[in-house]
């Protein structure tokens, strides 16, 4: 069976986070809620699902900062791995990049995640001679600050 890919719902909020959660990518700092609220707000952002026989199994949180696209929150369920919905939420979000001009997508993967960095590699995404610095503006207990989006 084919993932179809749509845009987020409110309705799809409650199994997003429990998508997330399994497969440990919501941290004690982030609120998964106030990530989902960001993202569907925000002007230039959007997050993306796949659902199969009606149940949610990937999502994908993009974003364009005008110089480049930006991806975190790829999910696919772990029951639904290795057959290729990864991918193609992966595909669907640079998709949705491309039609707003974005030259590049790019993304973060926290160090050890060795599965993520090999998938990422099959999808073409080469590691960059970059340090990613950050700073909290906002307290990270307070008003859902994500660290790590």
């Amino acid at each position: 069976m084919t993932l179809y890919v749509r845009d987020y719902r409110a309705s799809d909020r409650d199994e997003l986070i429990r998508l997330w959660q399994a497969c440990d990518l919501v941290r004690p700092w982030n609120d998964p809620a106030a990530d989902i609220a960001r993202a569907v707000t925000a002007k230039d952002a959007t997050l993306l699902v796949g659902r199969e026989a009606g149940e949610l199994i990937a999502s994908v949180m993009i974003g364009y900062d005008g110089h480049r696209g930006w991806a975190c929150y790829l999910a696919v369920a772990p029951g639904q791995r290795s057959r290729g919905h990864g991918r193609e939420i992966m595909e669907e979000a640079g998709l949705w990049l491309v039609a707003r001009g974005a030259p590049k997508l790019e993304l973060r993967v926290r160090h050890g995640h060795c599965a993520a960095e090999a998938f990422y590699a099959q999808l073409g995404f080469e590691r960059e001679a970059v340090n990613v610095y950050g700073k909290w503006l906002l307290d990270p207990h307070e008003a859902g600050a994500t660290p790590d989006l």
